[in-house]
Parts: structure tokens; sequence; C-alpha cells
């Protein structure tokens, strides 16, 4: 009788896209039976081009090859992997843009996952889409090898049926995947049912000595934002991880509003300097590691498809520990007396945009 393969044989968290660029081409060149992609952005650039003749070659050499980018993360149609298809490979694009009176609505929820898996073997999941306009960023892609890609795989075929159909109620949601040391949380978009914020509610409700969060765009919600102010109250040490200036500086200037609260509520607060930070990570108690696409935002818990997978391996928990102290090394603590002399536009932007904050 043949056993089934163990969850997880071996795992390595990458920061910087040229190593796991490298890494995931590597991967797709050695594929024999399958490659499976599901990400946000996909370059028309250096980085895409090269990913796309890579995947092109596997298909020729008969790789079942399945895309799944999003409408709003691509600048360009179809034609682009015309060679692709042409060798048998398939290409969707989720929720293509819809040119109507209602413009933004219909077309805001969209697929923001990031997955590679190959083979049955190994899959890569995390924060970083594939282009070169992001090529010097801090990221957060851990590859793995072992049974868990059967659990993504899952994930993936069930997002790559849904691709053209509009799913926002509040009785959407999917049922969490469970495989030995993990969690895979799914969120599909619903202002009801945010599953992903619920598990970080839960985490940071139930932490006793340490939540560390590691993210692009910080603009949670009321109940959030409270139960880290709690936490702090009790004696949790609360740290947050920001870049000093993200790509999208509307967010800079909301989530700058909220600084003096987090501050005031002893939740620590350093802001990474060397590149954009777009890493998506989370660490609780030294024991509890949350990894994968969501922003933690209003955008990503009520309108995107995100995945996140939890756990308590402790393998991956160093890992993701090392990865937060190297950021650290090149972090400034929060300046509370610089905020409060920060120009009057800002502030003034700041509150202009408050009503828009579910957009961004």
């Amino acid at each position: 009788m043949t056993r089934p393969a163990a969850a997880l044989t071996s795992h390595k968290l990458y920061s910087k896209p040229p190593e796991f660029y490298e890494a995931m081409l590597h991967d797709i060149e050695q594929a024999e039976r399958y490659i499976y992609l599901e990400i946000y952005k996909f370059g028309n650039d250096e980085v895409g081009l090269r990913f796309r003749d890579a995947l092109t070659k596997a298909a020729k050499r008969g790789v079942q090859v399945k895309l799944l980018l999003d409408s709003w993360g691509v600048s360009y149609t179809e034609t682009f992997f015309s060679e692709l298809v042409a060798s048998g490979g398939e290409v969707r694009f989720f929720r293509k843009i819809l040119y109507t009176f209602d413009f933004f609505t219909k077309n805001h929820r969209r697929n923001h996952r990031k997955f590679l898996l190959i083979d049955d073997q190994i899959s890569y999941m995390g924060s970083a889409n594939i282009t070169g306009y992001s090529l010097q960023w801090r990221e957060s892609m851990m590859r793995f090898t072992g049974g868990i890609t059967l659990m993504f795989k899952r994930s993936f075929l069930d997002s790559y049926k849904i691709y053209n159909k509009y799913i926002f109620n509040k009785f959407a949601y999917k049922k969490s995947k469970f495989l030995d040391h993990f969690e895979l949380v799914e969120d599909m978009p619903s202002i009801y049912r945010q599953r992903v914020k619920t598990k970080l509610e839960r985490l940071i409700s139930k932490a006793k000595r340490e939540i560390i969060i590691e993210t692009p765009y910080f603009l949670p919600g009321h109940k959030i934002r409270k139960l880290l102010a709690d936490a702090a109250k009790r004696g949790v040490n609360v740290k947050i991880i920001l870049p000093m200036h993200s790509d999208v500086r509307s967010i800079d200037l909301l989530s700058s509003k909220y600084l003096g609260f987090y501050y005031s509520n002893k939740i620590k607060l350093v802001f990474y300097t060397l590149s954009n930070l777009h890493a998506k990570l989370l660490l609780i108690d030294g024991e509890i590691f949350g990894l994968g696409s969501p922003n933690i935002d209003y955008r990503s818990f009520r309108y995107q498809h995100e995945v996140m997978l939890f756990g308590t391996h402790r393998g991956i928990v160093e890992e993701i520990r090392n990865h937060i102290d190297e950021t650290l090394l090149n972090c400034q603590v929060f300046d509370h007396h610089s905020w409060l002399r920060r120009p009057r536009i800002e502030k003034v932007l700041g509150w202009l945009l408050l009503p828009f904050r579910h957009m961004f």
C-alpha cells in the first residue's frame, strides 16, 4: 500500500524577488506533469517575458499549464500568451474589466491570490507578483515541497472554476482547509463574512506575549485597532512593521491619520527604509505564523479573493522570525514628535480620503 506523501518535506522563505524568481523558473523548467499559476500581476516586462517563455516551453514538452491572472492586474490582452495557448496552455483572466456606468463597483472585486504549483510536490505562495516593477522590494514568498501542495491545488482549482463569476453576497465564503500543522483560510468578496479578518481577530485576542505584523498597507477597521490596543494593555508586545513609503501614497496618508492612536496605546511602529516593504507576515507568541496575500486593510478583507496560510510548524516559525529580525535591521522607530509636526496638507488629505478608505 502506498503511503501518503508527508505534508511538508522542505520549506524556504524568500525575501528578494531576483532569488525566488530564479528558483521558480528553475522549478518550471523541471516540471513534468503540470504547472498552475494564480497571480494578481503578471508584467509585460523582462520578468514577465521570462516567465511566459518558460511556461510556453513547458507546454510544448507536454506539461499541463494553467494560468489564472487578474484582469485589473495586467495591462495586455490574451495575445500576449498566444504561443502558450497554441502550445496547449490555458490562460484565464479573472473577471474581465466591464466598461459600464457602474465601472468602479463592478470591477472592484479582484483576485489578489498568489500561487505557483508544480507536479503535486512543489508550491510557492506569499506576497509577490511577477513583474519587474517590484524587483527591489522586500517580499515574503515561501517555497514548499511535499503533500501540502495538494491542499493548495484544491484551492487553485476551485478558484480557476469561478474566474468569470460575480460573487459578492453575505452568504459567499469558503471553509478553511486543514492539513497537519496548517490551516488554509480563503476569502471571497463579502461585507458580512471575512474569513481572514476573523482569524486575525481571534489570534490577536488570544495572544499572550507578542504580536508582530509585517505588511505594506496597514488600514485595519475599528475592531482590529481595538484588539491590538487591548493586547498592548495586557502586556503583549505589539509591533507593526510598515514601509517608510509604500507604492500607494493615498494609503500612506490614510494610515498616517491613525499613527497617534497606536502610539498612545503602546503599539510599537517601525518603518522599513531600504526599499518598499511588500511582505505580508504575522507571528503570534513565537508559535503561530501567518503568511499569504492579504493586506491589513478594508479592500483585502471586503472586496478581494485572498488566501492565507496559518500554522505552528516550528521550522517555518523560525524562518519567519529570521526574516522579521533581518527586516528590523533596516527600520526606523516611529517618531511621534515629527508626526505631530507633519505638513498640514497631509493631515487634511488624510481626513478627505477617510470616506474612501474601503476603496484603496
